[in-house]
């Protein structure tokens, strides 16, 4: 709820995916509560810019990526 929070007071469009009907409420609930700006600042600093499972900036992993096929 606080990452979904956050994204929105960044302005960020969220689509939560969840088919839950008990998570889809948890997910609404986001809007009665608001994070402080040091609240904001801090998450940000979690961000180290390095992803664990793989970098969507590096064009051969983008091309690696689009060329998988689902059958």
């Amino acid at each position: 709820m606080v990452v979904l929070r956050w994204l929105i007071q960044r302005d960020v469009v969220v689509v939560p995916k969840s088919f839950r009907p008990e998570r889809m409420a948890q997910n609404l609930d986001v809007f009665d509560f608001t994070l402080m700006e040091d609240q904001m600042g801090r998450i940000a600093m979690l961000d180290t810019g390095v992803s664990l499972f793989f970098d969507h900036r590096d064009p051969a992993m983008v091309s690696w990526l689009g060329g998988r096929r689902i059958d």
